[in-house]
């Protein structure tokens, strides 16, 4: 994505921050039902799925101290139908791209992505999360990745996700085989 795609995408624009990955978490498991809850109460059956997903949702796996977690909506596209309902429960719109929106906390360890229920988005996250959980191997070399691309200085956190491609794409292709 270019620099002007990245201006109209981000909210706010980019963010250069440190990456710090920790060891596996369990209370990040109450972290996301205690978040669960509350995006369930805000949106009530608007949100058709809410999934834990990202290295937070995989036991064994370091990661960044940040509770991934995907809402499942029926359009991500209409925000008035779920945006200020998720604003008023605390969180703050941080992207704007097709198909996609993140809401967030404002202290930076809950992403909420919203994408359409049955959508690639959502696929490919759960999909790359279940083959992790019953994947060692795999598990271990993403984390090896992570590891190595955590120890570089990144201008936009954007730039260490999109490192990632790579691997996650050489991972989805056994996954989806």
């Amino acid at each position: 994505m270019s620099e002007l795609d990245l201006d109209i995408v981000l909210i706010g624009g980019p963010e250069r921050r440190h990456i710090e990955l920790v060891e596996h978490d369990p209370a990040w498991a109450e972290r996301y039902e205690h978040e669960r809850r509350r995006i369930a109460s805000a949106l009530g059956d608007r949100a058709l799925r809410i999934d834990h997903v990202g290295s937070t949702s995989v036991p064994g796996l370091a990661a960044k101290p940040i509770v991934d977690i995907d809402v499942s909506v029926a359009d991500p596209e209409d925000e008035a139908a779920y945006v200020p309902d998720l604003v008023a429960a605390g969180y703050v719109l941080r992207v704007r791209e097709p198909g996609h929106r993140l809401v967030r906390t404002p202290e930076l360890d809950v992403h909420v992505h919203v994408c359409a229920i049955g959508s690639e988005w959502e696929r490919r996250h759960l999909v790359f999360r279940d083959w992790l959980r019953a994947h060692p191997d795999d598990r271990q070399r993403y984390e090896d990745v992570k590891r190595s691309l955590a120890g570089r200085t990144w201008d936009d956190t954007n730039d260490y996700a999109a490192a990632k491609t790579d691997v996650i794409d050489e991972i989805m292709a056994r996954a989806t085989s």
